[in-house]
């Protein structure tokens, strides 16, 4: 352990990392840099300066930093453009958050002269894999600590006598028993686990949701949103330029107000286990609907076929930590050049619970000509008589196949 001379602690301020920068300094005898990212979590975030003062942590090697734009413009917009899904629900807030902190621990290391990085995720979770991938991927000789891989403080009530023995202070809400859910908030989304939920047939309490009132309680009049895309991102709202973090921070805000966005899933974790959780994805479930809908008349069929094929394993990437990973690289590079023609702009009706596409248009890039689809006389755009050719020969191995049965 003496060989580790400086570590960089993704440090939250809370009970978990309080507990593991005293432990840190205690078991490997060690200077801490903590590193607190500002993703949109909505919390004041200065109490973990404070905190970290308090364990004598030098002013100059706590770092505080505002990564929202980055994080929007640089993870959620790209995911967002191959429509990630995982498992067929999930949008992965948390999931594509943590290349990002991976990413700023490995450069405050580099800059620290720290030969190693700590974190706070537990054993049990998938945090561990996506932090830890990521900083081998980008530092293949950092040093990883994960204190709840080492230690035996493996319960709550063990961390509170360690944080009082330590004169670690603890927010009376611990000391009650504690929230009643585990919770991780971005811009994305805020998931909920634990306690009342980890029962998979309790229904979540209405008074545990944050960012969206319940579908019943919705206003009763919908609201129309226009948004409009450049090259596969949103870019402007209602005709309200917006830059990446705002665009996501309006949507969730509209979206919440219209109780868009929540999620109960059952998901099947990278560790193996089922594992319960509740999300509010407000701004991101508009973004998913409206961005299929500007798909659907600038790209073509088979580009957009493709896409669709190859999107679960992209979201299976993201969700297991490979973000750095050679092969997501590369599957972004294809995704992003689908998108050069993906302009225009979709109208969209927000209605208890409900994101409905109501129009679409793009001036530049549609694919859709009202000549060739129309119901009416097409004035000879559209021979109909050309489908039998095409018919027969699609049919003919069936024929043949039902010619040998028939014997």
């Amino acid at each position: 352990m003496s060989n580790i001379n400086k570590v960089v602690l993704a440090y939250s301020g809370g009970l978990d990392t309080s507990v593991i920068l005293k432990w840190l300094q205690d078991t490997y005898q060690c200077d801490v840099v903590t590193f607190t990212a500002d993703i949109g979590q909505g919390e004041e975030l200065e109490p973990a300066r404070n905190k970290a003062l308090q364990f004598g942590i030098k002013p100059e090697q706590i770092y505080i930093d505002d990564l929202r734009e980055e994080f929007v413009r640089d993870f959620v917009f790209p995911m967002f453009r191959a429509n990630t899904v995982y498992e067929g629900e999930y949008l992965l807030g948390t999931s594509i958050a943590r290349p990002l902190i991976a990413k700023r621990l490995i450069e405050i290391a580099k800059e620290t002269g720290a030969v190693a990085i700590s974190h706070g995720a537990t054993g049990k979770g998938n945090d561990q894999v996506r932090f830890e991938l990521g900083a081998y991927a980008l530092n293949p000789e950092i040093k990883v600590i994960a204190p709840w891989r080492e230690w035996d403080l493996l319960s709550r009530e063990k961390l509170l006598a360690y944080a009082e023995k330590h004169g670690i202070p603890v927010e009376m809400k611990h000391k009650a028993g504690g929230s009643p859910y585990s919770m991780d908030a971005n811009l994305l989304h805020i998931s909920y686990e634990g306690r009342h939920l980890e029962n998979p047939a309790a229904e979540a309490e209405e008074d545990m949701w944050r960012w969206t009132v319940s579908p019943e309680k919705a206003p009763d009049q919908a609201e129309y949103l226009d948004i409009e895309y450049a090259n596969g991102d949103p870019v402007a709202l209602n005709g309200k330029k917006l830059s990446a973090a705002e665009m996501l921070a309006e949507l969730n805000r509209l979206g919440g107000k219209h109780g868009i966005g929540r999620l109960d899933l059952v998901e099947n974790r990278y560790v193996g286990m089922k594992s319960r959780g509740c999300y509010e994805t407000p701004g991101g479930t508009i973004m998913l609907k409206a961005h299929r809908a500007i798909e659907s008349i600038t790209l073509d069929r088979e580009v957009a076929h493709l896409k669709d094929d190859l999107m679960p394993r992209y979201a299976s990437m993201i969700y297991n930590g490979y973000w750095w990973a050679p092969e997501r690289r590369a599957l972004q590079v294809l995704i992003d050049d689908t998108q050069k023609h993906v302009n225009g702009w979709v109208r969209v009706k927000l209605y208890k619970g409900n994101v409905i596409v109501v129009g679409r248009d793009s001036k530049t890039d549609s694919l859709f000509d009202s000549n060739i689809a129309t119901f009416e006389d097409d004035a000879g755009a559209y021979n109909q008589a050309d489908a039998g050719g095409f018919i027969k020969l699609n049919a003919l191995r069936l024929r043949i196949a039902a010619k040998l049965q028939n014997r």
